[in-house]
């Protein structure tokens, strides 16, 4: 059935499309524990990107298993397709010209570095959101590793399921030690010119 799928090749490229837009296309990728700080950082970051008038989307884990990934449990398998999924829509944002902004647990390596693989490694930006298990726990805004220490969910990263840690990503914050607008500041200041709008950029070359 695959080989009688053949991709079109439209006139308009991703280039132009970021043009549009006076910006590159990217995508930060939030991973850590449940309760880390993740999405509030992420929300922070688009909030400032926006005041920057960057174009920009937020794909956060709640939302998309709600709607596009329903189906999945979160058994190993279905966690790697559900970020590989992630990974696809977020490659065809990235190709619209968008910054894209996805914060997901995303436990294993081996699924977040296929997310690279699929967007292109110059379009992925790693923020590891690395805040001690003890304080997202303490925070347990949503009840859950309350639930899963009482047995009432299976798979649950950091208490029944593994979280493999990035081993070099671009910005690794703690929570306990920083601020959310420290945070976002860091990863202002990691991504630095590829959000500068072009305009920007010609008149500093001239």
């Amino acid at each position: 059935m695959e080989e009688n799928v053949i991709p079109h090749n439209f006139s308009i490229t991703q280039k132009e499309r970021s043009a549009l837009k006076n910006h590159d296309a990217l995508l930060i990728w939030f991973t850590g524990l449940s309760g880390s700080g993740k999405s509030t950082i992420a929300n922070a970051l688009e909030k400032e990107l926006s005041s920057k008038n960057i174009h920009t989307y937020l794909l956060d884990g709640d939302n998309v298993r709600k709607g596009l990934n329903n189906n999945l449990s979160f058994s190993p398998e279905d966690r790697s397709e559900n970020i590989r999924r992630i990974a696809e829509v977020s490659n065809l944002m990235i190709d619209a010209g968008l910054l894209v902004i996805a914060s997901f647990v995303s436990p294993y390596r081996e699924d977040r570095e296929n997310v690279k693989r699929i967007v292109g490694y110059k379009n992925f930006v790693e923020i590891f959101v690395n805040t001690p298990i003890g304080e997202c726990e303490r925070r347990d805004v949503k009840g859950l590793y309350a639930k899963a220490r009482a047995g009432e969910i299976e798979n649950f990263t950091g208490v029944n399921a593994p979280y493999e840690a990035p081993m070099a990503p671009d910005v690794e914050v703690d929570t306990t030690v920083v601020s959310v607008e420290e945070a976002v500041s860091v990863i202002l200041t990691e991504i630095g010119e590829r959000i500068e709008n072009q305009e920007s950029r010609i008149k500093s070359k001239e």
